[in-house]
Formats: C-alpha cells, structure tokens, sequence
C-alpha cells in the first residue's frame, strides 16, 4: 500500500468550466481513496458561468488568479499543503485509483509523471497520435496526460514559466526530464477531443507540430502564442 504520510493536493485550473467540471469532481470523488487526496484546488481565471459555484458544490478550494494557465497552475502549487501535487485539465479523467498508482511511483523513486492517454471519440487518427503517449520521451508529452511532480521538485525546478500563454505544461516536463526520474503511469487518462471536434483534427494537429517544431528550433514563448492566436 502507498505511504499514508504523503498526500496529493489536485489543481485544477479553470476558466468557464461549467460543462466539464462537476463531471470530473464527482468522478475525481469515486476513483480515489479521500485519506490520500489532502484537496482538490480549483484555481480560476476570470470565469463568468457557473464554474465557481460547481467547485464549490463538490467540496472543492476555489482560488481566485490572473488568467494563464501557468500563472493559474503555479498559484494553486503555492497554496497547496499536499507533498505530491497533480495537476489536471478540467476535461481530462483520471484512471480509478490514480491515487494509489501516482504514490507508489512517487515510493518508487520517480519524482514526477504521467498518465497514458486516450481521448473520448474513435477517432483513428487521433487514437494513433494517442498512442505516443506511452513512449516516455518529452516530444510525447502535453498536459493532457496529467502530470504529478513531489512538491519539493516543483520548487526547486521553478514550477511553470509564466511568460508561456501555451506550451507551459511541456517546457515544464523538459525540465522535469533534466532534473528527475520521470514515469509514465501504465494506466489511462481519458481527455476530450473537443477542441480537435471545433477546429478540425488535421488542422489542429498540423498547427500543434508546427508549435512544436518552432520550440525545437528556438522559438521564444511570445512567438509561439503569435502562431496559436493566428492559426487556432
């Protein structure tokens, strides 16, 4: 059994999240064991639905920030009490008893991790591009595979860039890499396709590689939100 005396604080950020959300608090609550979830912080940036109101419902911390999802993810680090933090998209569902798995890796030497992902549509092309994410290499990372990292590493690693607008999630696990053990989790997170659904799959995935491209030749943070505000 995973260590008693470690703890998970969950952050969420949010922003107009209220079709999403209280779906994946009351799924958060009936996969996972209460002892080793010390909060669940919902970190919001501006929302103007019902998103408050929701996380406030299911029992939740709600968290006032600048909008970003950096500067959101890096506020809700700093307030967390839990020893692991794990970091989630509104959209994205976590396996049952991602609990335990992420504090037996955490036992297991491995600082900081993921899950594998799918995504919820039958999509061929984007369950081939999902299947990449078992290949635990940085060009098969993005935060939709969720990622936990032990409190301590967080800060020594400076936590997310917040001159990233996008890309946070992976410029962050670069550093990981350099910096610690890290593990992809055997098990799946199941994430939303809808953004893939409103622009196009080939558009998006074309226009994510393009991203992905530039940041690998250089590319500074402002010039990879110039592309995504022009092109997604």
């Amino acid at each position: 059994m995973p260590n008693k005396n470690r703890s998970i604080s969950i952050i969420i950020p949010v922003l107009n999240e209220e079709l999403c959300l209280g779906e994946l608090l009351h799924h958060l609550a009936h996969t996972s064991t209460p002892t080793h979830i010390r909060e669940i912080i919902c970190v919001d940036g501006g929302s103007t639905d019902k998103t408050l109101k929701i996380a406030a419902q299911h029992g939740a911390k709600v968290v006032s920030s600048e909008r970003g999802r950096a500067k959101q993810m890096n506020l809700g680090a700093e307030l967390a009490e839990g020893e692991i933090l794990y970091f989630l998209h509104a959209d994205t569902f976590p396996p049952k008893n991602f609990d335990q798995s992420i504090l037996k890796a955490v036992e297991g030497g491995f600082m900081a991790g993921c899950f594998r992902m799918k995504f919820d549509t039958k999509n061929l092309f984007l369950r081939f591009f999902a299947w990449f994410s078992r290949v635990n290499l940085l060009l098969c990372r993005g935060g939709d595979q969720s990622l936990f990292v032990e409190k301590q590493l967080f800060e020594k690693t400076n936590g997310f860039n917040e001159a990233y607008h996008i890309y946070e999630d992976t410029e962050f696990i670069g550093r990981l890499y350099k910096n610690a053990k890290f593990k992809v989790l055997p098990d799946y997170v199941i994430t939303s396709a809808r953004k893939y659904r409103e622009i196009g799959v080939l558009k998006l995935q074309f226009h994510f590689a393009v991203i992905h491209l530039k940041k690998y030749l250089g590319a500074g943070p402002e010039e990879l939100y110039r592309y995504y505000r022009k092109n997604i």
